[in-house]
Parts: C-alpha cells; structure tokens; sequence
C-alpha cells in the first residue's frame, strides 16, 4: 500500500513540519503524498521533557489471540450483491474448509456484518447438514464464533454462510465512493480497501496475511455498471430473479492472502496496453477521461517486465487493472491484479498535471507493481514483517523509475524524500524498530508509518550497496522462488540473501531490524606520511543530542570512504562492529580531504572533527562534491543543530555556501530545511529576519532559472528539463512565499492573467504562483481561488489549491477554509491536507488549525477512525508548537479523547513540541544577532 503521509515526490516548494512525515508535498502546507500509518505509549512522565524514553515497546497493549487453527479455508466462494442506492450489501459465502481437529465452533473474523444463517456440510454428503445454532460476535475483536449442535468431525467440508452488510463511508471494507458522472449527476461506486484487517468488512474469513485459499469470486450488479475483481471474466449473464442485474463470475484466484482480494463495481472508461512479456495492461479512469490514463499505462507497460527480469520470476496473472478511485484514503493499493489508486496518484493530463504529479504516478506504479511479487506472491507471515513488504517496494520502486526515466535523478531525490526523514523521525525517543510485534487491528495500523516504509527502504538500499546487485537479485530469485504463494518471515529473506553472497546479513540487519534508532558516526583524523589515519567511533543519535548511557546499542555499521582524488568512487569499504575501530588510508595527500558514506547510503549520521569539515565545504562551493553528497552534509549539520550539537548559527553560514548550488533535490532539502526553521522561528518576533534570508539565498538561482520553462523542459526527452521544472516551481514558490517583491507582483500578473483566461499559468507554475498570491493576499483572492477550485475538473488541479488555501494571512480567512475543509467540496481524504495546509503557514494559522481539530473532533474521528489518516492530521495540526505547554495540552487532549490508532503518533508529537521548545530557548538569540549582523547597510 502507498502511503500518503508525506512521503514522496518531493513536490515544487516542499517544506517538511519538523521533522517530516512520509510522504511531503510542497510547503508546510503540502504536507505529504504517499500513503502511511503511526503509534504510541502511556505513561506518567512520558512528556515531563525531551530527556529520554525508553519506548522502543509499542504502547499498552491490548489482549490478542491470532485466530484457532482447528478450521481453515481451501477456497472461497463468494457472490455479493451490492446496492448502489440503500449502501447495503448481501453476500453468500461458500467456503471449502478443512477442520484439522474435531470441533463444535468456528472461529473467523467479522466486523459490522450480520450473519443471517451458517451451516457446515461434511464433504462427500455423508452425514446432514449442519446448521449453526449460535453466532457469538467478539466485536472488540472482530470475530464471530459459529456454534454447532455436534462437533464437526476432522476432514473437509463446505462451510456456507448468508449475510448482509453496509457498504460504509470510511473508506475501508466495502465501501461507497461518490463521484459526479460528465452530466454532473451524484453517484456511487462500491469499492474495497482490505489492508490491513478489513475483507472481514465485506465478508466473513479469516482475515489474517498467512490463511492464504484461493476465491471463486461472483458479484451481482447493474447491468450498466463495470464489475471488476482479481481475475479475469469468465461469464456474465442475466441475473435470473432481475433483468436490469448482471451476474459476473471471475476466474478462480492463485492461493493468496485476505487482505488482497478486491472488487469495483462503478462506471469506467479504460486504455489497453500488453507488456512485451504478454500481460494485458488495463488503466480504468472516470468516464471520459481514458486519456488521463494512458501516462500511467505508458509506465506499467515498461515496469512489468523491468520486474519479470529482475526477479527472474514471471507475473503470474494473466491480466492486471490499474484504477483510480474517487474517494480514497491511501495511495494505492496493490490487490493482486486489480490495484487501486487515488486519483492525483494514477492520472496525468498532458496540459494539466505538473511534472512532480507526472513523477509521483510513475513512483506509486512503480511501488505497486513491485507488490505484485514482493508481497502478493510472497506475503508476509505476520504484520510485524509489514516493513520487508513496503520498505522493499519503497525501495526498488525508485529502481523502477531510475530505469523508466534515468533523468528524473531520482536516487538523490529518494536521500531527500524518504532517508532523510526516516532519519528525523528514528531519532524520537517514541520512535519503534522496523520489526514491530502487533496483535491487535489498531496496533497493525500504526505501523504504516515513516518507519516501515522510509527506513525499510533505507537499510533495504544500504544492504544492496552492501551485497552488490549481482548477489542481491541472485538471492531476491531464490527468495521468491522458495516462498511462493506462502508466507514468509524476515529471516527467510536474510537466509536466501547469506547464501548468495556469503555475508553475514542476518547478523548485520538484525542490529537495523530489531532494535529502533540508528548511529552517529563520530569521525577524527591525522596524516601519517602518505596515510591518513581515520578514527571512528558510534553511538546513538537522539534528537534531543546524543546518548550518553551505559546500556548505549551498537549497530553493524558499513561503512565506505572516498577521497577527494575521486569523489564517485568508494576508495575503502569496512563492517563496524564494534563501538570504535582506526582505520588507515594509504596514499592520501595532505590536501586532500577524506569523506565518510559516499553516495549517502549508509543509513547514520556523521559528526566530522572541525578539521575534516573545513575541508570539505569548498566542495560545495565548487560542486566537487557530488550532489547527494553535498545534500547528506547540509542534512546532517541541520539535524546536529536541532539536537543540540552544533549551534545553528553554523548551518545558516554552511547554507549560504550552496549559493552556487545548481541540483534540484539539494534545494528541495534545504528549502526543507529553512521551511523547519521558519516555522521554529514564527515563534519569535524576528521571523521577518528568516525571511530576508531565503529571500537572499534564493534570488541569484531563481534570476538564473526566471518564469519561462526552457525548450524541452517537462517533456520526457528534454534533458534536465523535468528537474529544472521542478527546482522553478521550488525556487519561485519559495522566493513567493518569503515575500520577494518582484516575484510577488510577477506571480500577482500571472494570476490575473490566468483567471481572466488571457494566458493560462503552466501546470508546473500553478502551485508557486497560488501560494504566493494567497500568502499576499485578501479576501477577494480567497473567494477566487475558492472559484478555481469548484471549476476544476481534475482532482489534481483541486489538491493543488486545497493544499495552499492555508497560506492566506487573515484570521477570519483562515477560519473560512478551515470551514471549507470540512465541506461538502473537499474529498474527505483531502481534508486533512487543507487542515495541514492552514497549520503549517503562520503562528496563527497553527493555533486555529489545532482549535479546529479540537471543536471538530468527534466529526474527524467518526470520519477517519482508525485509518493512518488520523495520525497524519494529528501531525499535520500539532507538529510545529515550540512551547513546553503545548506538548501538555496535547497529551491531556489525547487522554480525555481516545485514539487508539494515533497513539505514537501524539507521543511523538508531543516530543517534538518539546524539542522545538528546548531549540528555541537554545539558538534564538544566537539566530537574531548572526541575521542582524549578515544584514548589508542601506545602499
């Protein structure tokens, strides 16, 4: 599943809210496209300070038991018959089951369904059949025990169960999904959102990843609808009882797991495509809009067999559907054969959609494909392994798109959008391993998060780097191979990966694995000679500075060096395995500067003597340094000085080295960056000072760029033209919002130009141009940005102005969109982002924005219950407080308003309140004298 918290593409102008979430979009405001969810834990000092926690556990527990194996399906046959109109739903399971040990009850999940009758018929027909005397529903649990009058003898038999359900609107089960037809009419389609414990909303099953069967899959729908599954049609005929009614009967299913069955009945327009390895490619857009998909088609035409031949397995369906669904809470959702996506994260406008949307389909197919295999051939034994399924996919779909689009840079822009926040959050005392153990349905949800999929995919591209591609696609087929259509453990994986390459990886990625946090290199030198003599020690970083205590954890730690002889090429590689070790490097000049982790992909941060940094900033400067390298550097100073570690004073004088800086993702971080430290320094009365210096380090590139978009720029050939569309929409959006005249009365032109329909603004310059006219303006630019937004055609378009409504600057403004993010217009979905938006523009903002969540509570978590939605707008509305009292209102919010699914989350929120607070005591005066002082005199 793809997560839309705030990862991703790194969107024009994005800024992460201390400290970043999965995936961010542009600003504070566009907080985040991919999809993901979070946890956390009681205690009665937990939020006394930001000292440290020990909260590696995750929070109170609540009593599980996994399901009985006494009973368990072989296949199940399922017809369902939803009503588009009343939202209701009837079902008629007949699942073939084996009872291992004689019994008078079946155990299986169930929530918000009534079961209307169950029998057990032996197999063979000897013997009656039986019917079900009792129905016990555990609803805290999700189960329902099926009393018989006899024991169910060992053997097969047929267990068939009637049964009526709502097809609800919380976006998860089988659930509604309103759309508009081209006449403007109101419907409805019925969808599914399974992961991670909801089929058990749309039918009785045991709704756990290892009790794999496979399904007969039926449903009854008008006869006027599309009806889609898993597998291909097979039949489609008059339902007999009515003639407006189709029966769809679809191929029987590989053996495979609950939470990827899916079904769509809805209308639908589809482009086709084959990949050249045969499989038939369909996209499914809203109708009229076939043209939408056929960017996304483009992409998983050339993904598939990317995939076949890096795993050296082929796809095992004959088809695969990709589908944009209107109301949708992730970002996709990889069903095997039928993977469903929100909107903005499957269709491309050619004239309308900007390239980062362009770059975030290809990213979201990319990741769902790679599910297909990792995950849906080989699934998962239990959630606790949910970290190998996403932090694999969101890992190799950045392969994926490296291979589609080599000039989308797209490495460097993963260190920029998942590494780098990984690192932010991991560094939390109330952060949680990667392996987590779960039980409960709430406990599962909370680990979609930043965690799971950002540092799963790090120490998944720092243990390839280790092994070498050759060995890890040798030991990835063999996984695959082994464990196909079953389940598998993280170990298994490390197993096959030991035997191809004959490291010690299971040893090594236990330490990343099992226990949370991450190192911090410490790094000394001297010369010796033609040597250089390196030092190099861990420990444990923590946000709140460094970890000090006796019981300090150590990692398995690779570790390359390069010199500047040749900054591309790694001149040493070493485990550490121990807390520290010297290392000597022959025939290293004096003048030559030593750097640890090229290519930033050893997942750590690095504290260099000052000696050993002062030889590496004219690399920045002279662009030396390669630029993953140069943004790993600015990256990890920047962390070091919220932690306490170096005074931020020394981060603003190393930014305004990158004055010179030509590469998109490193701007993209810094303007990050700067967006943290903004949002820090609204809290203080000298936040104009920030201002004139992003003004300053932002004027000379966004003069070099200007407004026009070069020839070949944003089209798939054209040579960096992607990444300078993308640093354009970054630099002017940025200069905009920081309050550069010349860009503002440019972008106020552009606006003008754009509503009167005299010139319509390029999609690249919409976000920018919006922000910046709304950050400057009143209510009439409101009321007219509000009109776009409901003339807007294409989701996307919406987003794009949803997500910077909250940049507007007056208090009764800001009321009116917070208003507005729970109306009608606004998918639910997308409120979220609109409260996030107006949060994280100004001071004011934030305080209404979190008032707003508190006096709409009851609605938002009716709303998003337990789904990662919740802890994304928790997040998103509290996130930038920098005052000890906050964190305490917070947590006493949260006390008295239960959010089970939320609970890390509002610890780490309130950690990081806390954290900002200590910050600000810190550095706030010594920012205020460095800006005064940097300040030029009147020309």
């Amino acid at each position: 599943m793809l997560l839309v918290l705030g990862r991703r593409v790194l969107l024009s102008f994005v800024k992460r809210v201390i400290p970043q979430d999965p995936v961010l979009l542009s600003n504070p405001i566009l907080q985040d496209f991919r999809t993901i969810k979070f946890r956390v834990i009681h205690s009665s000092t937990v939020f006394a300070s930001a000292t440290r926690q020990n909260t590696d556990t995750m929070p109170e527990r609540r009593p599980f038991v996994r399901l009985p194996t006494d009973v368990y399906p072989v296949n199940y046959g399922l017809c369902l018959k939803p009503d588009l109109i009343d939202f209701t739903f009837e079902g008629k399971l007949e699942a073939i089951v084996k009872v291992n040990l004689a019994t008078n009850q079946i155990v299986m999940n169930c929530a918000d369904i009534d079961i209307i009758t169950a029998s057990f018929v032996p197999e063979g027909g000897e013997g009656e059949e039986i019917n079900a005397t009792g129905f016990n529903y555990q609803n805290e649990d999700e189960k329902v025990t099926l009393s018989f009058p006899s024991a169910l003898q060992k053997g097969s038999g047929t267990l068939k169960i009637d049964f009526v359900g709502e097809l609800n609107d919380k976006m998860k089960g089988f659930y509604r999904s309103k759309y508009a037809t081209p006449a403007g009419e109101i419907r409805y389609a019925a969808v599914t959102q399974f992961e991670a414990t909801d089929a058990r909303r749309a039918f009785p099953c045991w709704d756990e990843p290892a009790i794999k069967a496979t399904f007969d899959i039926s449903l009854i729908v008008p006869k006027d609808r599309v009806a889609l599954s898993n597998m291909n049609v097979i039949d489609r005929k008059p339902h007999p009882e009515d003639d407006s009614l189709l029966e769809v009967k679809f191929a029987t299913t590989p053996i495979m797991s609950t939470y990827l069955v899916a079904f769509v009945i809805g209308e639908y327009d589809f482009v086709e495509g084959q990949s050249s390895d045969g499989v038939t490619v369909r996209v499914y857009t809203p109708t009229g809009k076939a043209e939408q998909g056929k960017f996304a088609l483009e992409v998983a035409v050339k993904t598939l067999p990317f995939y076949n031949e890096y795993f050296n397995v082929p796809y095992p369906l004959p088809k695969i559907d990709l589908i944009a669904i209107a109301d949708f809470a992730a970002g996709a959702m990889e069903n095997w054969g039928l993977v469903t996506y929100r909107e903005t994260a499957l269709l491309i406008d050619p004239k309308n959609s900007c390239s980062s949307s362009r770059q975030w389909v290809a990213l979201v197919v990319g990741h769902e494909l790679a599910h297909q295999w990792f995950g849906n051939l080989v699934t998962m034994e239990w959630w606790t392994h949910l970290w190998l399924n996403e932090g694999f996919a969101s890992w190799i779909e950045y392969l994926c798109v490296d291979h589609c689009f080599p000039d989308y840079d797209i490495w460097t822009q993963f260190v920029s959008a998942d590494y780098t926040r990984a690192l932010d959050l991991d560094a939390l005392d109330n952060s949680h391993p990667i392996e987590v153990n779960v039980g409960h349905p709430s406990e599962v949800d909370e680990i979609f998060d930043a965690i799971s999929y950002s540092k799963g995919a790090s120490v998944i591209r720092m243990l390839h780097n280790y092994i070498g591609d050759k060995d890890f696609r040798k030991g990835m087929h063999s996984y695959l191979l082994k464990f196909q259509h079953k389940n598998a453990a993280t170990e298994d994986l490390w197993d096959c990966l030991e035997q191809a390459s004959g490291k010690p990886i299971a040893l090594v990625m236990s330490s990343w694995t099992k226990q949370m946090g991450f190192p911090i290199i410490v790094v000394d030198q001297e010369q010796q000679g033609d040597d250089r003599i390196l030092k190099i020690s861990q420990k444990k970083f923590c946000a709140s500075g460094p970890h000090n205590g006796e019981d300090c954890p150590n990692w398995m730690v690779p570790i390359s060096i390069c010199t500047g002889e040749d900054p591309g090429c790694t001149k040493l590689k070493v485990l550490l395995d121990s807390p520290e070790t010297t290392i000597t490097i022959n025939n290293v000049s004096p003048d030559q500067w030593v750097k640890i982790n090229p290519g930033t992909v050893g997942f750590y941060r690095i504290q260099y003597s000052s000696g050993m940094l002062e030889s590496l900033l004219p690399g920045i400067r002279d662009l030396t340094l390669l630029p993953v390298d140069r943004l790993g550097l600015q990256n990890d100073l920047f962390s070091l000085s919220r932690a306490g570690m170096i005074s931020t004073v020394e981060v603003l004088k190393l930014m305004e080295a990158f004055v010179n800086e030509p590469n998109y993702t490193v701007w993209s971080d810094l303007s990050c960056n700067l967006g943290v430290l903004s949002s820090l320094l609204s809290h203080t009365d000298f936040h104009e000072e920030i201002q004139e210096f992003i003004r300053d380090l932002f004027t000379p590139i966004g003069l070099k760029l200007g407004w026009e978009c070069k020839q070949g720029e944003g089209e798939p050939p054209g040579a960096g033209g992607h990444l300078d569309a993308l640093l354009r929409g970054l630099v002017l959006g940025k200069l905009g919002k920081a309050g550069h005249k010349p860009t503002l009365e440019e972008a106020r032109r552009r606006f003008k130009d754009h509503v009167e329909g005299k010139q319509i603004l390029s999609a690249d310059l919409r976000s920018p141009v919006y922000l910046t006219v709304l950050k400057h303006g009143d209510s009439a630019t409101l009321d007219t940005m509000l009109k776009l937004h409901k003339q807007a055609d294409m989701q996307e378009e919406k987003n794009r102005i949803e997500r910077v409504l909250g940049a507007i600057s007056a208090p009764d403004l800001i009321q009116k969109v917070l208003t507005f993010a729970l109306s009608e217009d606004v998918r639910p979905q997308d409120t979220v982002s609109v409260i996030g938006g107006v949060a994280g523009s100004s001071k004011h903002g934030r305080k209404a924005a979190w008032k707003f969540v508190k006096d709409n509570w009851e609605e938002l978590h009716n709303r998003y219950q337990g789904g990662f939605l919740i802890s994304r707008l928790i997040k998103l509305s509290v996130d930038g407080f920098a005052i000890d009292k906050m964190a305490a209102e917070v947590k006493s919010f949260f006390e008295s308003h239960h959010a089970p699914a939320a609970e890390r989350t509002v610890q780490q929120c309130c950690e990081n309140i806390l954290l900002n607070a200590a910050w600000l005591k810190r550095d706030a005066d010594d920012i205020h004298q460095y800006l005064l002082k940097r300040k030029a005199p009147p020309v």
